[in-house]
């Protein structure tokens, strides 16, 4: 495949790291001066604020591989790299996942007794997964680590040099492993956003039995809370198949499906975090202030 030109690939990854520091940078920043201001952080805030920073994370060790495409710098030592990035990546599927089962929890209406009681408790819940989190991305990539130090070398030959012949025999026990700590938050995160769309759309029904003027306005809010849950679901998804292909050695290094792909797996942590500040009303009126130069307050 044909190659994007250098000029073209490095002003697209300097626009997508530009603007995905800008946003999560902005919510963190937010989440910040209220934590300052009232001495405590609520916690969606709190989660959105971790979230955006792990993001912030994940942007930079996929800017510093453009810049090693590009050769502008050496490549990384990509056994540590590929642990770091194992790591930034599992923890933004959790906090994600965590984000949408919060959404679920506060907005949807499930007639069941282990609904109602983490409707009444994610609250609290919110630190405990946080740092369970953190917990589990840091054994599942120290685990995986420790098992595939044997064939670390045959599987970076693979995946990073241009040149180099393909190697086999590498072992699939660790990549199925792996293949569980990517795939098991986002099976849960389809759940929670399914039974939302459920019972989103089970609400406007009775809203529409109820009164027919609220008929158009139900359906305006409807059709926006699923366009938020679609784009969040697209992006969330474009995410995890990317990390799939990258660590199951589907992708080499150079090539231009990698460059896609991390363009594609780029572009998830600018738009969401778009979104997030839309749909936030403290956000996005701090957001009104800052574009407008702190001179609208309405």
């Amino acid at each position: 495949m044909l190659m994007p030109d250098p000029i073209i690939h490095f002003f697209m990854a300097l626009i997508q790291i530009l603007t995905g520091a800008s946003t999560n940078g902005f919510i963190v920043v937010v989440n910040v001066i209220d934590l300052i201001k009232q001495r405590q952080m609520a916690p969606l805030d709190l989660l959105i604020s971790c979230l955006a920073t792990s993001r912030i994370c994940l942007q930079v060790l996929i800017f510093l591989v453009h810049l090693a495409l590009l050769s502008f710098i050496k490549q990384p030592e990509f056994p540590e790299y590929c642990t770091l990035f194992m790591f930034v990546s599992i923890l933004c599927l959790w906090l994600s996942t965590w984000l949408g089962v919060f959404y679920c929890a506060k907005i949807a209406n499930i007639p069941h007794p282990l609904f109602f009681w983490l409707k009444m408790r994610i609250f609290k819940l919110v630190p405990w997964l946080i740092l369970g989190s953190i917990l589990y991305a840091s054994i599942s990539t120290g685990i995986r680590t420790i098992y595939t130090w044997t064939v670390t070398p045959k599987f970076f030959i693979n995946s990073f040099c241009k040149n180099a012949t393909q190697t086999k025999g590498i072992a699939i026990i660790p990549f199925l492993l792996l293949f569980i700590h990517l795939t098991v938050p986002s099976i849960i995160l389809l759940i929670t956003l399914l039974l939302l769309i459920f019972s989103l759309r089970r609400h406007t029904q009775k809203m529409r039995t109820i009164a027919a003027g609220t008929r158009d306005q139900g359906r305006s809010s409807l059709f926006r809370a699923m366009l938020s849950i679609l784009s969040f679901l697209i992006l969330y998804f474009s995410h995890y198949t990317t990390a799939i292909l990258f660590f199951f050695q589907i992708l080499q290094f150079g090539s231009f499906l990698f460059v896609f792909c991390a363009m594609v797996a780029d572009t998830y942590p600018c738009i969401h975090s778009v979104i997030l500040i839309l749909g936030n009303p403290t956000l996005k009126q701090n957001a009104k202030i800052f574009l407008c130069g702190g001179q609208c307050d309405q």
